[in-house]
């Protein structure tokens, strides 16, 4: 009975390590998606960025949110048309039905014409980030 029940210890401990370790290698990393267009009144804005924008979903009890509009904030200062947005989805509850949000921060990127085309649930990682901004301003809409 004790052979029995170690075992299934050990099933639960590697079963959550594996998906510890799924979670961190996916976590802040963006994924080139095709979705709809985002029109700035909808989020608040009065525009979107000329060439793209950055737009962050948070809440207010997001303790990565702080860290994650600095560095959002900071790559988009880098860039010309590039324009980086936070939304607070707590007030916005139709945006987080309409993007499936199940974390924050999540951050969609969008092209000019507002399409969204990538998306990073949690915390960027700052070279993912940078990656594919750069494939989104080089890539015709």
């Amino acid at each position: 009975m004790v052979g029995i029940a170690a075992l299934v210890v050990a099933a639960l401990v590697l079963a959550a390590t594996a998906l510890g370790l799924l979670k961190r290698a996916t976590t802040g990393r963006a994924r080139r998606v095709r979705g709809p267009v985002v029109r700035a009144h909808e989020v608040g804005a009065a525009s979107l960025g000329s060439r793209a924008t950055l737009l962050q979903l948070s809440t207010p009890m997001c303790t990565q949110c702080p860290p994650t509009a600095r560095l959002l904030g900071a790559t988009a200062a880098e860039r010309a048309g590039v324009v980086h947005l936070e939304v607070d989805v707590s007030e916005r509850i139709a945006l987080a039905d309409r993007f499936q949000i199940l974390q924050t921060p999540t951050t969609l990127l969008l092209d000019a014409e507002g399409r969204v085309r990538g998306r990073i649930g949690g915390r960027p990682r700052p070279d993912s980030l940078e990656r594919e901004l750069d494939l989104l301003l080089e890539s015709p809409a």
